[in-house]
């Protein structure tokens, strides 16, 4: 199967649906797989038809991390200093963190290492019922990448962090939670329509003022207050020229739903 047919995407409905195909790896991606993924948050961040995005698998599994298929010659690259797959890895994570329309994860099953990265950096986690996050790296006498060490210690707090990480431990869907990290968990047979359903409600929203609200809220996790007042004014003076600024405003007005366009 080549990676075009590994990694597939729609759009329908203002919703672009990226869905991984590699059931018989539990949906591991390589470099091609990752690559792909990155172009298709690009595209989808760029065309104005998008208003939303759902990260989705086939299979049992959402994503079980890096594909390991010739780790001889990937670990020779790292130790020479090159690390091509760890940057792969890294620009995946920052491609969800920076993708200007909001990102839904339909986790159907495990979702390890890269893969839990992946989930968590999704601005929405829908999980099915037997959903996890796997954070195995120190089993296997591997330092955590795809961004786990700058990810974790801000969604789930620096202790939690390093109990998954150094321990190399996972959460349950129920944990994750309790944790605040998933937004609605379903039954398996239920979680497309779920995830769809929050996608549908997120493209139907003023999709400017949403991009600016994730880029405010990414950013004060790495900024002193004075930086963050300063984005926050410039993002208020961006957004107050879109159409769906002004919808809002007559909406109000005239006492009745806004129906935003996007723009």
């Amino acid at each position: 199967m080549s990676a075009e047919d590994e990694v597939t995407r729609t759009v329908e409905d203002g919703v672009a649906r990226i869905v991984f195909n590699r059931p018989e790896k539990r949906n591991a991606l390589g470099p091609p797989q990752r690559e792909r993924v990155i172009a298709f948050l690009a595209e989808a961040g760029a065309a104005v038809e998008v208003r939303a995005i759902v990260l989705a698998a086939v299979g049992r599994a959402f994503c079980a991390g890096g594909d390991l298929s010739g780790t001889g010659a990937a670990k020779a690259k790292v130790v020479g200093g090159t690390g091509p797959g760890v940057r792969s890895a890294q620009a995946l994570i920052a491609a969800v963190l920076d993708c200007p329309k909001p990102v839904v994860a339909a986790v159907n099953g495990v979702a390890a290492g890269m893969g839990a990265q992946l989930a968590l950096a999704a601005d929405f986690v829908v999980a099915s019922s037997r959903a996890r996050f796997a954070e195995l790296f120190i089993t296997r006498g591997i330092v955590p990448d795809a961004g786990a060490a700058y990810l974790l210690p801000r969604i789930l707090g620096l202790h939690t962090a390093k109990r998954l990480l150094l321990l190399g431990g996972d959460l349950s869907v129920a944990d994750a939670e309790r944790l605040g990290i998933v937004h609605q968990v379903v039954e398996p047979d239920e979680l497309d329509a779920a995830a769809g359903a929050l996608a549908a409600r997120l493209a139907a929203g003023p999709t400017v003022a949403i991009g600016l609200a994730k880029r405010l809220l990414n950013q004060s996790l790495d900024s002193d207050r004075v930086a963050a007042f300063d984005r926050e004014e410039m993002a208020v003076a961006m957004n107050v020229w879109t159409e769906d600024s002004a919808e809002g405003l007559r909406s109000f007005a005239e006492k009745r739903d806004p129906v935003f366009r996007g723009w």
